[in-house]
């Protein structure tokens, strides 16, 4: 089971940085572990420290100012390598959405199945948004998942986003791929007693 999904209220913690990679968002040295755990403390591990393992003060996860469970992103996030520890990484920290203007396809798949709902928005509403955040960190925004809209609370601007529905249905449940197998168990028994 994931965490569900309806409506997120949050701040945000903002990275207008375009082009991050995987091997940014979690570097490769960190990849021999096989469990989800611990992979939020090296989410941009070579950003927030340095090689002494200090944190790096202007880094933006380093900023007590910002928080919340919302990243927005700059333009094609989550590129590179298929790296599903990305996700991990990024729900680890306790980020539940993220914003961008673009996603890498891989990385949205790999983000909509570990819980994290990745929500593609216009450039204009991605850089207002940038803007809004950075004149005050405490600037909320609303996803709501069931309608597909996220609200800019600064602006009250709103825009509609896509997702596949299956995906949709999965994190208004908080189902993984086999709890929504497991949850159409009575229909299939059902069925199978029906066509024997």
């Amino acid at each position: 089971m994931i965490e569900k999904i309806n409506i997120i209220t949050s701040s945000c913690i903002p990275l207008p940085q375009e082009n991050v990679d995987t091997d940014q968002i979690i570097p490769a040295r960190f990849l021999k572990a096989v469990s989800r755990e611990g992979f939020g403390e090296n989410l941009f591990r070579d950003w927030r420290y340095d090689k002494n393992g200090k944190p790096i003060a202007d880094f933006v996860l380093n900023n007590p100012a910002y928080s919340g469970k919302i990243l927005v992103a700059g333009k094609n996030f989550g590129s590179g390598s298929s790296r599903e520890h990305a996700a991990w990484a990024i729900a680890g920290y306790g980020f539940r959405v993220v914003v961008s203007s673009f996603f890498a396809d891989i990385f949205k798949n790999n983000a909509l199945n570990n819980g994290v709902l990745p929500v593609v928005v216009s450039e204009p509403f991605l850089s207002n948004l940038f803007r809004h955040i950075q004149a005050d960190p405490a600037a909320t925004v609303t996803v709501n998942l069931e309608a597909q809209t996220i609200t800019d609370n600064t602006s009250g601007e709103c825009e509609h986003f896509e997702i596949n529905p299956y995906k949709k249905n999965c994190l208004l449940n908080g189902y993984d791929d086999i709890d929504y197998l497991l949850s159409k168990k009575p229909a299939i028994e059902a069925w199978e007693a029906n066509h024997q």
